[in-house]
């Protein structure tokens, strides 16, 4: 993920630039960081998930809480 430096300083820039426009570029920007988030979000799940890639919920282990999913 930290090759994504330079795309992450792109969409701050956009964000900042954007900001206080009222042209709609500023939803625009949020909306790009936000779909760049969920990649991450999606990729990092896939990794991680003993559900598998497909995004189903594994069995709760003994003790654990359904908050620390």
């Amino acid at each position: 993920m930290a090759s994504d430096t330079e795309t992450h300083r792109d969409l701050i820039n956009g964000l900042k630039t954007a900001m206080g426009k009222g042209d709609g570029s500023f939803e625009q920007a949020v909306t790009r960081a936000f779909e760049h988030v969920f990649d991450h979000l999606d990729r990092l799940n896939s990794h991680v998930s003993l559900g598998g890639p497909g995004g189903q919920d594994r069995p709760l282990q003994p003790g654990e809480s359904e908050t620390l999913r």
